[in-house]
This record gives C-alpha cells, structure tokens and sequence, in this order.
C-alpha cells in the first residue's frame, strides 16, 4: 500500500491524562470505625461488662469496623494523597483485623505476648502522635490518649495487673470519645452547614 506524496502524515494529539477526582473524606469514617472498636474493647478492660460478659462483644467489630473499614479509609486516603491519614487508618485497621486472628487463634497463656504486641504499637503510634502536631488539636488528642491507653494495657500485661489493665480500659474509653468527636467534626465541617465543631490549631 502506497501513501500519496502530497499527503501530509499529521501525528494524532496525545491527550493528557485526567488527574484521579479525589474521593470524599474518608477521615470521619476511618475514626468512627476506630472510636466504636476502641469503646467496646475498653468497656471489657475498664471491667464495665464484668459479670455479664464473656468480652468478646468487640471481636466482630474489630474485624468489620476497625478493621476492614477502617483500612478501606485508609486506601482512600492514598487516592486523596494523604500519607497522614493514609498510613495511619491502614495500619489501624491492619492491627484490629491481627488482633481479631490472633484471639481466634492464641494459646491460652497469652499475658506477655500481648503485651509485647501493644508496645510494638505503642512505638508506632508515638511517632504517629508527633506528626499529628502537624494537623489539628483534636487528631494530637487522639493519638495522645491512646498513646496512654497503650502504655497502660501493656504495663498490666507484663505484670498480669487487673488494675493497670482497668487503668488502660479507662483511658481507652476517653480515646474513643475523643476519636468520635473528631469523627463527628470532620463530617459537621466537611457538610459546610450551619453546625461546625472546632478542631483546633496544629500545635507546630
């Protein structure tokens, strides 16, 4: 096949590609999925279920809320470009989906596994905790209190204390009010209504 001489051979357009529509914030989810675990879990440590309880109220929830939820927020947080917000809700998740495993799955001599396990956590969330001084008040109370949380469940399982373990369950459940607010701000702030919870400043 032959192309004629005076034919001019026009290179198509290449056409940009369209950058990804961001997705809506998938923050007030990531935290309500992490609050409502958090309050179950902490009910059962604060000894608020004793007696009519066999503590496992939170184990579904931890594998479906805090644990798939939550890690689907934090895939959209990659979509949004927030490596904060993306890292942190996916690797909450991950943990409630390990820790639901591995209460199906754990011996019954479990004190000091555990405990290691929290401070393992305990060392991610600290850092976590110093770059939330980067985003608001109320994201730095979050990992704040369950910076404390961790500290305290993981110091009653080492010593095998109910007491520090009821301690930790208390500061768990003021974690999971203050990650509910938090929840509860970023989806009044982001309907751009009349209602509006403040947040606060970044502390850096």
């Amino acid at each position: 096949m032959s192309v004629s001489e005076d034919r001019e051979d026009v290179a198509p357009a290449v056409q940009p590609a369209a950058a990804a529509a961001p997705v809506a914030d998938p923050g007030p989810l990531g935290l309500a999925a992490f609050a409502l675990t958090t309050f179950l879990l902490s009910a059962f440590n604060a000894r608020w279920m004793s007696g009519n309880s066999a503590g496992t109220a939170f184990l579904g929830y931890a594998f479906a809320y805090g644990g798939i939820a939550q890690l689907l927020a934090g895939m959209w947080e990659f979509r949004n470009r927030n490596v904060f917000g993306a890292l942190g809700f996916s690797s909450w998740g991950a943990f409630w989906i390990g820790l639901f495993v591995w209460i199906r799955t754990a011996p019954a001599a479990t004190g000091h596994d555990l405990a290691w396990i929290l401070v393992a956590w305990a060392i991610f969330n600290f850092y976590m905790m110093v770059f939330s001084t980067q985003v608001n008040l109320a994201v730095f109370g979050v990992f704040l209190t369950l910076e404390l949380t961790l500290i305290f469940l993981a110091i009653g399982n080492f010593t095998s204390s109910p007491g520090w373990t009821q301690f930790g369950g208390y500061i768990g459940l003021l974690t999971a009010l203050v990650a509910w607010y938090t929840s509860a701000a970023g989806l009044a702030n982001g309907l751009n209504g009349k209602i509006r919870l403040p947040v606060g400043k970044p502390l850096i």
